[in-house]
């Protein structure tokens, strides 16, 4: 059994607009941004969410297509480096 309190709905809804983003889902969190303004949730905050589900939305799409060319080329592509995953453009960890 489950004693732990529900998650805050702020943070429910910034999973969601992540998971939205991150998954090119066709609403694109826009529900969930409004939500979250109305939560009291700062711009920043909404702001840093979307620049990390895009870099890792951008940056599947990036393995996925050099997995690809691996596959379908005759010279094998070199990747760099193995991490996980890497900062977003402003320095934001993403893991």
């Amino acid at each position: 059994m489950n004693d732990q309190p529900p998650l805050h709905s702020s943070i429910v809804a910034l999973i969601s607009l992540a998971a939205g983003i991150a998954a090119k889902h066709p609403s694109m969190g826009l529900c969930q941004v409004q939500r979250l303004r109305s939560l009291g949730v700062s711009e920043d905050h909404i702001n840093t969410a979307v620049e990390i589900a895009r870099h890792i939305r951008d940056e599947a799409a990036q393995k996925l297509d050099v997995a690809f060319d691996e596959q379908s080329v005759a010279a094998p592509v070199v990747t760099v480096g193995g991490a996980c995953c890497t900062p977003t453009a402003s320095g934001q960890a993403c893991c």
